[in-house]
């Protein structure tokens, strides 16, 4: 067999020792284009078979049809790399790869058919590798978790391996995801700048070092793995944390926001503080529900702590709003007039901070920090604001109506000045 320094990078180096030694189960590899890190998975999943005879693997991509011309093509690679051919079987009808001395297996899986990975199996040994290639494909942890859950039987070790390049959005589920801390995971970065050069050839450095010249920002995404953001988010001002109780305790400034709906949009109740002087705006409590109907809603705000002050509603629904009152509730409608949705998507820009409670407010934590500009067909972003998933943020612009008005002749001239 070759030297693994023939084909592993120098960055992995570290990597390989961790994982030879059981240091951790959760290994998340994110870098930008010809960084090797799929080369480096497809090695140690190998070698890692070939010296366990009760390990087999699964890797999965979101759609099955392009498992063929990527990841399995990609561990052949590996294999014939490593000068072990001889001792393994190629299939593609089903996709497998069988090492010949044992029977273990390589098998590979489209999470867009879960019956199929739910009812995986193998015939020696347990599943100790997984690997989730373009993992930011998938929609989420909580589908990532239910794979796992349905793979993850019967073993004593593992090692789980997520592959990607990151999405230019910092609020992409996966970029958020790997900001988190847990102890049985690695996070690991890669580049080609770590990579030697023959590997790559010359031609993908002439690329690479053309596009840092012509568009600096492209090349940070795409060859260096960065985060760089869309440019389309609404909101760069917000600060998802906890509110604590202390916090709270002296909020003075309280206001409060309904936007309706009831049997496909939600209704949406909005508790803030407004700290006028610092210009920071806490949000910290919500009530977010479809197909509640308005003597339900006002009871579940009665049963809330109570605040001194007007409601703030979309006037749009008067009827709602006079039974509202019905119930015993101080509630009057919005001032609603031209441009109000822009002008009040500028206050809530201009403000120094937003600061949401993510238990407290789980989906106005979610709309305002996945609310985005849209693109046209030419792929420039609208002038407009969507008007879609956006409901926590118009009970919070209802709300504050009245701190807007006093601000009007201030955001109508940044408006002006096309600030």
């Amino acid at each position: 067999m070759v030297s693994l320094t023939d084909l592993i990078a120098p960055s992995f180096y570290a990597l390989h020792h961790d994982i030879k030694r059981g240091g951790h189960t959760h290994y998340w590899l994110k870098g930008g284009r010809g960084s090797t890190k799929s080369s480096f998975i497809s090695v140690e999943i190998v070698l890692g078979i070939m010296s366990n005879p009760s390990a087999n693997a699964v890797v999965v991509r979101k759609v099955g049809l392009y498992l063929k011309d990527s990841v399995y093509e990609q561990l052949v690679w590996a294999i014939e790399k490593l000068g072990v051919s001889h001792l393994w079987q190629f299939k593609l009808s089903p996709l497998e790869l069988i090492y010949l001395p044992t029977g273990q297996r390589i098998l590979f899986r489209g999470a867009d058919k879960p019956k199929k990975l739910k009812s995986t199996k193998v015939h020696r040994g347990y599943i100790r590798y997984i690997w989730y290639e373009e993992v930011d494909e998938f929609g989420g942890m909580e589908e990532i978790r239910t794979i796992n859950q349905s793979l993850m039987r019967g073993g004593e070790m593992y090692n789980v391996f997520y592959s990607y390049n990151p999405p230019q959005s910092q609020r992409n589920w996966v970029n958020e995801e790997v900001l988190t801390t847990r102890s049985d995971r690695v996070i690991h970065h890669s580049t080609y700048l770590s990579v030697p050069p023959q590997w790559l050839g010359e031609q993908f450095i002439l690329e690479a070092e053309h596009l840092k010249k012509t568009k600096p920002s492209n090349y940070n995404h795409e060859y260096l793995g960065e985060v760089t953001g869309t440019g389309g988010e609404v909101f760069t001002n917000l600060d998802v944390r906890e509110i604590s109780e202390e916090e709270i305790a002296v909020f003075d400034r309280i206001r409060r926001g309904i936007d309706f709906g009831y049997a496909v949009d939600p209704f949406a109740y909005l508790v803030c503080h407004y700290d006028k002087t610092r210009k920071r705006l806490y949000l910290m409590d919500e009530i977010y529900k479809v197909g509640l109907s308005n003597r339900a809603a006002a009871e579940l705000i009665q049963g809330c702590e109570v605040y001194d002050g007007y409601i703030v509603c979309d006037s749009a629904e008067p009827k709602s709003i006079a039974e509202l009152r019905g119930y015993g509730l101080k509630v009057r409608g919005a001032k609603k007039g031209p441009d109000s949705i822009e002008y009040g998507i500028k206050f809530l820009q201009s403000l120094e901070v937003i600061i949401i409670d993510p238990v407290r407010c789980p989906h106005a934590a979610n709309e305002f920090y996945n609310y985005e500009l849209e693109r046209d067909s030419r792929g420039e972003f609208k002038a407009s604001y969507p008007d879609k998933d956006n409901h926590t943020i118009d009970a919070v612009r209802y709300a504050l109506e009245d701190d807007m008005s006093n601000r009007g002749i201030e955001i109508r001239s940044r408006k002006e000045l096309g600030i």
